[in-house]
């Protein structure tokens, strides 16, 4: 599922082939084939990967006292993958909006579904500081963060992920407490 998710992430669903998938997971192509045997079937494991490390990440922020700098955490670590963004975009984000141009198999409501989960911690987050309009909060940041991702790889300039992460995390300082 990593190296689907890995491989998806780089190439797009529509050039990955299973072959891909192998070659970067270091199994034979023949037990990618046991697992999954359609390119969608894929695409389903890339983005339960999405999920899990989102889960993951939310973990670890979670076990911070304080909403604020889980949100900030939250931020920096998306900083920290500006590299990865300029070459390649947010891997949940450049994947929906792939999906989205496909018919419509229900992928793409896949996609949004993980989408959700990162909105719906972040709304917590947000009503856990006692903000009013968690729900508008929590959409204002995970936009910014995939306008800055989408920017930070169409321009191939890694500091625009810089620029803006520093310009959210002002931006949750200035909140007063509720």
């Amino acid at each position: 599922m990593r190296a689907a998710a890995e491989v998806v992430h780089r190439q797009g669903a529509e050039r990955t082939t299973i072959a891909d998938i192998a070659r970067v997971a270091d199994v034979p192509v023949g037990n990618v084939y046991y697992y999954f045997k359609t390119k969608d079937e894929l695409v389903v494991a890339a983005l339960c990967e999405h999920a899990r490390q989102l889960e993951l990440l939310t973990g670890r922020l979670d076990q911070l006292s304080d909403p604020r700098e889980r949100l900030k955490g939250l931020i920096q670590t998306w900083m920290d993958q500006r590299d990865l963004a300029a070459r390649y975009g947010c891997p949940t984000g450049t994947l929906a909006v792939e999906l989205d141009k496909r018919d419509k198999d229900g992928l793409d409501v896949e996609a949004g579904r993980v989408i959700r989960l990162l909105l719906a911690w972040v709304e917590r987050q947000f009503h856990e500081l006692g903000q009013p309009e968690p729900d508008s909060l929590a959409l204002t940041l995970v936009g910014a963060y995939q306008g800055m991702s989408l920017l930070t790889n169409a321009l191939r300039d890694p500091s625009v992920m810089d620029r803006e992460g520093a310009r959210l995390l002002a931006w949750l300082d200035s909140m007063e407490a509720a």
